[in-house]
């Protein structure tokens, strides 16, 4: 089944966007994945597309599958996404009022190009990709995705968040 395109964007990119909102929302989440990017070099997009394919689709990531992913997303976040961020944290340091206007911009372009990956990442995702049980998808894509961090604090809050999203109403 082919996903329909609007613009650039596609409904289940736009899904994939709308969890990633909601998960990275929840108490310590955001902290404990900039954590892990900044301390780890983990890519916080492809944590959070490994959840969003176990909770939505209960499909379990392999190395293929996770190699794809990150392939994907590869050259934006070389290119677009790693520049901006450090270009946005130095300009963050300056007082000066024009520089902050600036580092606003470079804020929303910096998270339109998160989107643009975010998008990337599910057009990789097959309709018959889907499978078993949901939670368990997704925290063994969490382990997965997080390797050696995954005995980590700010592993433990990912699962910690990952129990409660998967508990709500």
């Amino acid at each position: 089944m082919r996903q329909q395109k609007r613009g650039k964007l596609t409904a289940s990119g736009d899904a994939f966007w709308r969890f990633s909102l909601a998960f990275y929302a929840r108490p310590g989440v955001a902290e404990s994945l900039i954590a892990l990017q900044d301390r780890a070099g983990l890519d916080v997009n492809l944590i959070l597309f490994a959840l969003w394919r176990g909770l939505v689709h209960g499909h379990r990531l392999d190395a293929a599958g996770f190699g794809a992913a990150e392939a994907a997303v590869a050259p934006l976040r070389r290119e677009l996404v790693v520049p901006l961020r450090q270009l946005r944290r130095r300009l963050k340091e300056e007082s000066d009022p024009d520089l902050q206007g600036l580092r606003r911009q470079v804020a929303a372009l910096e998270l339109m190009a998160e989107r643009r990956a975010q998008n990337r990442l599910a057009a990789t995702v097959a309709a018959s990709d889907t499978g078993g049980d949901p939670r368990a998808a997704a925290a063994a894509n969490l382990a997965f995705c997080l390797g050696a961090e995954r005995q980590s604090p700010d592993a433990a809050i990912l699962r910690q968040a990952l129990l409660a999203f998967t508990s709500r109403s």
